[in-house]
């Protein structure tokens, strides 16, 4: 149904985010206008939007966060409201109370609600005056190190030290010693300073067996708050959410409902009017206590979506316009099972260091089945340095949550990315990790299991043999696309063989130590029957499947019931194939080139211990040294910047520089030689 709430709003945001807005704007009938800066002039938020209107240079600081020109664009264009998204203004007072003076309705919370919820400090004693459990601690800003020692030790350790205007994974750390208190208060301190420009720390205990369990909750002008059930959000990256599902399969349903009236309770403390987040942390009993809440849109509220049947984005404006909400809590359904994984731009290999540039391909799964993606981003567009790394959030709806599982990991077998890298393969690793099918998981999780980081060996194929047969096939469908190529002589027609040798590596991706393995193949009635023939004996693969040379999924059906997408590239003389976050390389060869093979020598890589690499595209900031000087082994020696992250290059060895060949202000290529020793 069409309504006339606004004629016009305004997206305070970009990327994916202002896309999910404009999306359903459109639907109610409302016209946008998207704002960008220089280096989002040809985003895909500027091209969805009915107007756009450029803000400022490349560097939020100049763009993105500067309110007067927002407002100024509400002026211009007539847009009467205003949706700040996530990030950037969404949850800053002063802009939310601009656009009230400015005559702008803001699409979120009161200006009162933001202040008093965007204070750690504050909102804990605001949640403790609503009766909400709160985790015990020290809630006043501590003055020195000493103090906090002296504090952690009365409280007893684990605990964590807070900055109180901190958020996403920043000014937080876990101390379970005197030490730890003494160099995690002075670090958070400088960290929330330089954040945040708010130094207040503040110390609580440290909940065993953590999970992060938020409440959506969703209030209007009218009085009427509702909780939308919970979000399970425990599985972090430093403190950075990775995958979300709702509901949790931790929770119960008494404890829900605990849960969702104390969030209420807190949402009606502050007269919330919008949607809104109470994040809570869950022990391992059940106990749950009050961390923060978001007074804003967020991330993850797809997955709510999905379970409720609510478009959020369109409750947010019927709110801000004065609506009241439409439905009760006792009317709020909960069907099924729903789960995001969260695609970036950063290389899982490379300790998730952040990836730009042009995406050479970009085809997402189809949206059906109840799988949905939600991306600000299309083939052929850049990824800049200067945003956050989100690409896409790639979202499954199931009728329970092994259905969900299935489907999430079936979508991301087919979610094809190129030009860039991107954490795809991280995710489908982890949604194959038995403790997360089995929901046996905390915060902890990831370091727990990947406490080396994630390499590409870090999960391997659930049947090696079934990707050599894959490849085999792929082998035999070039051989044949090969065969029909015109102009062969009479008598002289190629012939297609029917065995094979794989030479593969011990490790993926290796040639060394080479590993041989022969197949032979049989096709008949549309079906590529594959024996693959290893130590342990001979495995026969039926595959029927469509895929022609050049496509980059090959979807299959194998021995008559397992369904498989791959992933699959044919690059020079090798295969690569990534299966449910596995990798494969081989090559494929008769039984005479696997022998040639095998006199080949090994081309070695390049020496270079006596460089410093950029390690990812970004903007050189600092240069710590000059030519000529010393160095020792882990001082630093400059800093990149890349998606709102420092990361500092430390030297590896002793060694004296011999030749800068980068200036600060420089934009660095992956492994572009800043510093040559001696």
């Amino acid at each position: 149904m069409k309504t006339t709430l606004f004629k016009k709003i305004l997206i305070a945001n970009r990327g994916e985010i202002a896309c999910r807005v404009i999306k359903t704007a459109k639907r109610m009938g409302i016209e946008t206008v998207a704002v960008f800066s220089e280096a989002d002039r040809e985003a895909r938020h500027v091209q969805l939007a009915d107007e756009a209107v450029c803000i400022g240079p490349a560097p939020s600081r100049e763009s993105y966060l500067v309110m007067d020109r927002i407002i100024q664009a509400c002026k211009e264009t007539g847009a009467q409201a205003v949706h700040p998204g996530y990030g950037f203004l969404s949850e800053n007072e002063q802009f939310a109370r601009r656009c009230e003076e400015e005559g702008i309705v803001f699409i979120g919370p009161k200006f009162g609600a933001i202040a008093a919820m965007g204070d750690k400090i504050a909102s804990k004693k605001l949640a403790m005056e609503a009766k909400v459990n709160t985790i015990p601690g020290f809630n006043e800003a501590i003055d020195s190190p000493d103090v906090a020692v002296n504090i952690a030790k009365d409280i007893g350790y684990p605990v964590m030290i807070k900055a109180s205007a901190g958020g996403g994974g920043k000014g937080l750390r876990v101390a379970h010693n005197d030490q730890e208190a003494f160099e995690g208060f002075a670090a958070c301190r400088t960290e929330a300073l330089n954040s945040f420009g708010d130094d207040r720390v503040f110390i609580e205990k440290f909940v065993e067996g953590p999970r992060h369990i938020e409440i959506q909750i969703l209030g209007d002008a009218h009085g009427n708050i509702v909780y939308l059930w919970e979000r399970d959000c425990s599985i972090q990256r430093r403190h950075q959410k990775v995958i979300e599902e709702a509901p949790s399969p931790f929770i119960d349903p008494a404890t829900r409902k605990a849960m969702g009236e104390q969030a209420v309770a807190l949402a009606r403390a502050v007269n919330y009017q919008s949607a809104g987040t109470v994040e809570f942390v869950v022990g391992k009993d059940k106990s749950f206590y009050f961390l923060e809440m978001n007074t804003r849109l967020q991330v993850e509220h797809p997955v709510t979506e999905s379970i409720t049947g609510l478009d959020l984005v369109e409750q947010m404006i019927r709110v801000a316009a004065g609506e009241k909400l439409s439905f009760t809590q006792d009317q709020i359904k909960l069907d099924g099972w729903s789960m995001e994984c969260r695609i970036n731009a950063d290389d899982p290999f490379r300790n998730f260091l952040p990836s730009t540039g042009r995406l050479v391909k970009y085809r997402p799964p189809a949206e059906e089945n109840g799988v949905r993606v939600d991306t600000g981003v299309y083939e052929g567009g850049e990824i800049p340095m200067y945003y956050d790394s989100m690409i896409a959030k790639l979202i499954v709806h199931g009728r329970d949550r092994m259905d969900a599982i299935h489907k999430m990991r079936h979508a991301l077998n087919q979610f094809v990315i190129r030009g860039i890298h991107s954490n795809i393969s991280f995710q489908a690793a982890l949604l194959q990790h038995p403790r997360f099918v089995s929901g046996d998981f905390t915060t902890g999780f990831i370091p727990e299991e990947y406490p080396n980081g994630f390499q590409r060996d870090s999960v391997q194929p659930a049947d090696p043999n079934r990707l050599a047969a894959l490849a085999t096939f792929m082998r035999t469908r070039y051989l044949e696309y090969i065969q029909v190529i015109d102009g062969q002589l009479p008598g002289h027609e190629m012939q297609i063989a029917k065995q094979f040798v794989l030479v593969t590596g011990k490790r993926v991706g290796s040639m060394n130590d080479p590993i041989n393995i022969p197949t032979r193949v049989e096709h008949k009635d549309g079906v590529y029957s594959v024996y693959v023939e290893t130590a342990e004996g001979i495995s026969r693969y039926d595959i029927a499947s469509e895929w022609r040379p050049g496509q980059i999924v090959l979807n299959a059906t194998i021995n008559g019931t397992q369904s498989i997408s791959a992933q699959v590239e044919r690059r020079g003389i090798r295969y690569y194939l990534v299966l449910d976050g596995a990798q494969y390389e081989c090559i494929v060869l008769s039984p005479l080139g696997a022998e040639m093979q095998a006199r080949m020598p090994v081309k070695l890589p390049p020496d270079t211990s006596k460089m410093v690499l950029s390690p990812m595209p970004g903007l050189l900031t600092k240069l710590l040294v000059k030519e000529g000087d010393r160095v020792t082994a882990g001082q630093k020696l400059a800093s990149i910047e890349a998606m709102k992250m420092e990361n500092t290059l430390s030297a590896l060895q002793d060694g004296v520089v011999s030749e800068i060949l980068a200036n600060e202000g420089d934009s660095l290529a992956v492994d572009q030689i800043i510093i040559r020793f001696e």
